[in-house]
């Protein structure tokens, strides 16, 4: 998965709220297992292709159902699996 990297934003819910950086970390295993979470079924094929030939990016999507927070997150690996961010698809 390459080098870890997250947003500002991220970085200060997480530093917030405990349950928030459980969740990531939770979220974060499960990208690198595989388990894209809520991506559409077409995203997920692509990223099971992606893994095969090893040429195009990953995406997993994570809903958070915890009032007063941005209910997803995405966590993206780069084509060349060098970097994987996690970042709320508001600042992509």
């Amino acid at each position: 998965m390459g080098k870890l990297v997250v947003t500002a934003a991220m970085q200060e819910l997480m530093d917030r709220s405990e349950s928030f950086k459980k969740f990531v970390s939770d979220s974060l295993v499960r990208h690198s297992n595989g388990d894209w979470g809520d991506t559409c079924k077409a995203d997920a094929k692509l990223n099971d292709d992606a893994l095969e030939s090893g040429e195009d990016r990953l995406l997993s999507v994570y809903k958070f159902e915890e009032p007063g927070y941005e209910n997803k997150i995405w966590i993206i690996t780069e084509w060349d699996r060098s970097v994987t961010t996690i970042l709320f698809p508001s600042e992509y």
